[in-house]
């Protein structure tokens, strides 16, 4: 897959203007199941409601669903790749569970590029088949990059050509702009950033953490609920 003219002058803005540089701050004690903190902040809820109105993002799992994780990810990153896998089996096990998938091309031009596929295909296909093409992409080896999205593209029976086309269209260029755009307000600072309840998670905490955040935001709203005050025993009676 040839890069086209606006792939180019993208991947010169990304290196030109990065994402702003944001001091480390932990609003929640999120621990991974590793044990290491992760970084966490609240952010405006004004800003995360953009966050589905992104024109390339994707929602899958119950779109009616009262639970609602966003997902920023890169179709290269290794972290966004072990997490694919978890977050399915909760999307499966968990009926109320809304997944917003948002590509986000940090890692490169052939992220780019792959994503310019991810952004056709998003445009051709349900939801449902598009999740069946992200997890196909989540489950490679190796660098992705146009070529290799456009087989799995292919691998899903669509045609090579139409494809090929709607991944070359120039929107494509402002839809990975508005996305990065809206990543940096939020202070994405890296892959994969998650927001939940008005919180922004960056990185991945673990099957174990992720399953605690959305019980603990079913239960209390929050991505770490309150301990509940020790109950003071009765006076004895004489």
């Amino acid at each position: 897959m040839r890069m086209s003219v606006v792939t180019r002058l993208l991947f010169v803005l990304l290196l030109a203007a990065p994402l702003a540089a944001h001091a480390a701050q932990n609003d929640f004690p999120i621990i991974a199941d590793d044990g290491d903190p992760i970084l966490n902040h609240k952010v405006p809820a004004d800003v995360a409601a953009q966050i589905e109105k992104l024109p390339g993002a994707v929602i899958v799992g119950n779109p009616q669903g009262s639970l609602t994780l966003a997902e920023f990810y890169d179709a290269n990153c290794p972290y966004c790749r072990w997490a694919s896998g978890d977050i399915d089996a909760l999307l499966k096990k968990n009926p109320k569970l809304r997944l917003v998938l948002v590509p986000f091309p940090v890692l490169g031009v052939p992220s780019i590029q792959a994503t310019r596929v991810e952004l056709a295909v998003r445009g051709l296909v349900s939801p449902e088949k598009f999740y069946e093409f992200h997890r196909q992409l989540d489950q490679s080896r190796g660098t992705v990059d146009g070529q290799r999205a456009l087989a799995a593209a292919v691998n899903l029976g669509l045609d090579q050509a139409q494809v090929l086309a709607a991944a070359n269209g120039d929107a494509h260029a402002d839809t990975m702009k508005a996305h990065l755009r809206l990543g940096d307000a939020l202070e994405v600072q890296a892959t994969p950033g998650f927001v939940i309840a008005g919180v922004a998670i960056i990185g991945y905490p673990g099957p174990k953490r992720m399953a605690a955040i959305l019980a603990a935001v079913e239960r209390c709203g929050a991505v770490v609920c309150a301990k509940a005050s020790a109950p003071t025993s009765a006076p004895k009676r004489r």
